[in-house]
């Protein structure tokens, strides 16, 4: 009789540790996404590399669950808006930039409220509004541009099913951005600085199921 209810008990349980997502599932997520970026540059008119400051903005993610396990995504954001300077000057230009990157996702299954998953696919990066400060303009900087980027994205995250609709979540994405940034100084034309952003992006939020 005992070995009956822990059998049925099991049986109840089940739907519970079902997986979270289902084929022609579609859920949003909202929360914040910050850029860290993790690369370099070619040496700057002998000031060292360009380095690239962190940026935390709006992420937003829509996700459609094209098997029960197999899901497309969608990363967007607000503008990341960056500081660039080298170690010789401090600060010297501002930019910012978008990052939308689709990605197709394996979500594993079988572990309740928890739903692992890993992806890669595809970004692209769009810079605007690149412009020197006071301090690179008072070093004779001007006609600042970085060219647009495409690349490799990744992705592992995981959801926590709060109910039948609501989720948290938590995902690092790592992005393949690079740039070659062009500039004049002192009026005249200089190389072309090819730049690695490459930025990891930490993603915490909420999601809602439709």
């Amino acid at each position: 009789m005992k070995l009956k209810a822990a059998a049925l008990a099991i049986v109840m349980l089940l739907p519970a540790v079902a997986s979270a997502h289902q084929a022609g599932d579609f859920f949003i997520r909202a929360g914040t996404a910050t850029v860290r970026p993790t690369g370099g540059s070619d040496d700057v008119l002998g000031l060292g590399e360009f380095n690239v400051s962190n940026n935390t903005q709006l992420g937003l993610t829509f996700t459609y669950m094209a098997t029960d396990n197999i899901g497309v995504e969608l990363l967007g954001a607000t503008p990341f808006s960056h500081h660039v300077g080298t170690p010789g000057t401090g600060n010297i230009a501002n930019l910012k930039q978008l990052p939308p990157s689709l990605v197709v996702q394996w979500y594993f299954s079988g572990l309740g409220k928890f739903n692992p998953y890993i992806g890669a696919g595809v970004n692209y990066t769009r810079f605007f509004q690149e412009r020197f400060n006071d301090t690179g303009r008072n070093l004779g900087l001007s006609d600042l541009h970085a060219k647009d980027s495409w690349g490799f994205a990744g992705v592992a995250g995981l959801d926590y099913q709060l109910t039948d609709n609501w989720m948290l979540n938590a995902s690092v994405w790592y992005m393949n951005i690079d740039t070659d940034v062009s500039f004049r100084a002192g009026g005249v034309k200089q190389d072309k600085i090819h730049t690695d952003i490459n930025p990891v992006v930490f993603f915490f939020g909420a999601g809602y199921k439709f």
